[in-house]
């Protein structure tokens, strides 16, 4: 699958904080009812073998949807599930060289934050990029707010699709109209919600709002 910038509208990040009365697969499922368009599995917890065996089940399930499913930094993971993508920061293991184990037909997309980054990650073979936070966020502490500025100067240096993340939620999505982002990535406006299918729903909508602007 290749990557086109209406996969980068609404891209759901897992988190399983908020597992409980669903189970994760079930969030999924209801998030992909609700329009949302790639789903990046994020898990830091469970073992190898817990983590392949839930990575292959929503493979599965992104795979009926026709959604793009990506595996946050494990690559033996991603190879292994047959995921159509795998997301890596600058932390983990370099972009360079997750292409070449992947090869050539697996979407790779990068995390950066300067625009150094931005084109290093496209020149190392990026297919998209996540730049964040945009916003303050409780989901990463590690991570600096990036200012609107540079947000603009990212996405007018690299000719990639990008998605924005970082506490994107539906009061402050359309502040990122004009922008030039290709869409945004929610953790947990989407999966702390009590009806995730209607949150994504709304959520869709804004995005398709912000893009046009």
């Amino acid at each position: 699958m290749k990557c086109d910038k209406r996969h980068m509208q609404l891209y759901a990040v897992t988190d399983r904080a908020w597992v409980g009365k669903h189970t994760l697969y079930e969030q999924v499922e209801a998030a992909l009812k609700g329009g949302v368009t790639c789903v990046q599995l994020r898990e830091k917890e469970l073992d190898e073998a817990a983590f392949l065996q839930e990575a292959k089940d929503i493979c599965a399930l992104c795979r009926r949807y026709n959604v793009p499913f990506i595996i946050n930094d494990n690559v033996e993971i991603a190879i292994a599930c047959g995921a159509d993508g795998i997301h890596v920061g600058q932390e983990d293991m370099a972009a360079g060289e997750v292409r070449r184990r992947v090869g050539d037909g697996m979407i790779l997309g990068v995390s950066v934050h300067t625009v150094e980054e931005a084109r290093q990650a496209v020149q190392d073979g990026a297919d998209y990029l996540g730049l964040g936070a945009v916003f303050p966020t409780s989901t990463k502490t590690d991570v600096e707010q990036m200012s609107s500025e540079t947000l603009q100067t990212i996405c007018n240096a690299v000719d990639v699709p990008i998605v924005a993340i970082g506490g994107i939620n539906r009061d402050n999505l359309l502040k990122l109209a004009g922008s030039g982002v290709d869409g945004v990535a929610l953790v947990s406006a989407i999966f702390s919600a009590e009806d995730i299918e209607g949150a994504c729903r709304e959520l869709r909508a804004l995005s398709e709002r912000m893009v046009k602007a």
